[in-house]
């Protein structure tokens, strides 16, 4: 299920200061009127100059988008701040995460989002106009907003200056313009940026994010010394199996790969994993063997089922039932979200949090109806989410339900209501016929 925004009645076509709201109506009009013009009629050309003049557009309705941004978040800051002692960094939680519904994107793009329209006005004025003429698209922006991030506006300005005289500016790609900036920053901020350098390397860390076809991606961020040593060590190996006499069965890819998870786990070989896998496996796939619903490792994503039979070494899985796609059994029946019900809740939500739009991992596991109101700690009234989401519903104005249809409702402070992905709660199956 697809989550779905369903604002309030006063949210739509209403009229306001500076840009009506019908304005932009009338822009879906055109943009409606122009799918389904027919297009066998225009050459090349034609078709080539609407598409640039179209990312041209979409590029000054992505600045547009920014400036409502800021003119929210000013507006919600104001509105919510009662005296000096308000916690400023609350009130920004809430901002980011109405953005982050708003515009339908995970919570780290709505941060970006409402970082580059603040800075956008804080010394970028020349990039900003660039941005509204559609001459530089979001993602440019981004990447020159982000390298200037911990500046203050008298540098960020003298930046911004700098780009400005670029000629072939708008010509540049994302990673060109990313690059320059940074220079720029070393340049006109050097104590900025080297302790930049220096609070990136306390942010090290390993993640392993889901891949296609049931592999993963599994990444360091490290120094770039670290990193560049790492893979050295991998390509040595690969020589040395090379030079080896028995032939070379393996790409040089595959040798990389296998060496990477022999070192870190000490195993034999690369196969021998010896590991508790969680799985869900459809209640089908059990009662039919030729079944072909596959298995799913929660946050990794599907993975056929005769596969994890076959696997090498000591890998063994904790199955949970599922009945299209609910989970619907496990190992115990535990009533606290701890042991098994919480592997069960997190299972359900395949191990990503169930807010509209958000990808990240679950953190927290939280009462739908609060604890504190009676909720009781049972799988039904239990959702997996990630910390930020978890704490944003502790802010004034935020309501969180589940629907009669099952599905989880986030109400925002403006009134929003927007529906989770999380399916619905498995209902009793119909009596049988009497025979």
């Amino acid at each position: 299920m697809t989550a779905t925004q369903e604002p309030p009645a006063h949210a739509t076509g209403a009229p306001g200061d500076g840009f009506p709201s019908g304005d932009l109506t009338l822009l879906r009009f055109h943009v409606d009127h122009a799918l389904a013009a027919d297009t066998s009629t225009l050459s090349d050309t034609e078709l080539i100059d609407q598409i640039q003049e179209i990312e041209t557009l979409r590029a000054s309705l992505a600045a547009l988008q920014t400036d409502r941004i800021r003119a929210f978040a000013q507006a919600h800051v104001d509105s919510h701040r009662v005296d000096d002692r308000t916690d400023v960094d609350k009130l920004h939680r809430s901002v980011v995460a109405q953005i982050q519904l708003a515009c339908r994107v995970s919570t780290a793009e709505a941060r970006t989002r409402v970082a580059d329209a603040r800075d956008l006005h804080a010394g970028l004025d020349d990039v900003r106009r660039l941005h509204e003429a559609g001459q530089l698209s979001a993602a440019k922006i981004t990447a020159i907003a982000v390298e200037c991030r911990d500046l203050d506006t008298i540098q960020r300005a003298q930046i911004d200056a700098r780009l400005a005289t670029n000629r072939d500016l708008t010509r540049y790609g994302i990673g060109r313009l990313r690059a320059m900036t940074r220079r720029l920053v070393a340049e006109i901020a050097p104590e900025r940026f080297r302790a930049r350098v220096h609070a990136a390397k306390a942010e090290r860390r390993v993640t392993l994010r889901p891949a296609p076809d049931a592999m993963s991606y599994l990444t360091a961020y490290v120094p770039v010394e670290q990193g560049a040593a790492c893979l050295a060590a991998l390509q040595k190996a690969f020589v040395e199996v090379q030079v080896h006499p028995q032939p070379l069965t393996r790409t040089r890819g595959q040798v990389l790969a296998d060496t990477l998870v022999e070192r870190v786990t000490g195993q034999a070989t690369a196969t021998a994993v010896n590991l508790e896998v969680q799985v869900t496996v459809p209640v089908q796939a059990l009662l039919n063997p030729t079944s072909p619903l596959p298995a799913e490792i929660p946050g990794l994503g599907p993975v056929p089922a005769d596969l994890l039979a076959t696997s090498e070494g000591r890998k063994s899985l904790r199955r949970l039932l599922t009945d299209q796609g609910i989970v619907i059994g496990g190992d115990s029946r535990r009533r606290t979200f701890t042991g098994l019900l919480a592997t069960l809740v997190r299972a359900r939500a395949q191990n990503r949090c169930t807010e509209p739009y958000c990808d990240a991992p679950v953190r927290h596991l939280d009462h739908i109806h609060r604890d504190t109101d009676g909720g009781r700690t049972e799988l039904g009234n239990g959702r997996g989410v990630c910390e930020f989401h978890n704490h944003v519903r502790e802010q004034p104005g935020w309501r969180i339900f589940r629907a009669p249809d099952g599905i989880v409702v986030t109400v925002t402070p403006t009134g929003h209501r927007y529906c989770g992905p999380e399916p619905p709660l498995p209902t009793a199956p119909p009596p049988r016929a009497p025979t």
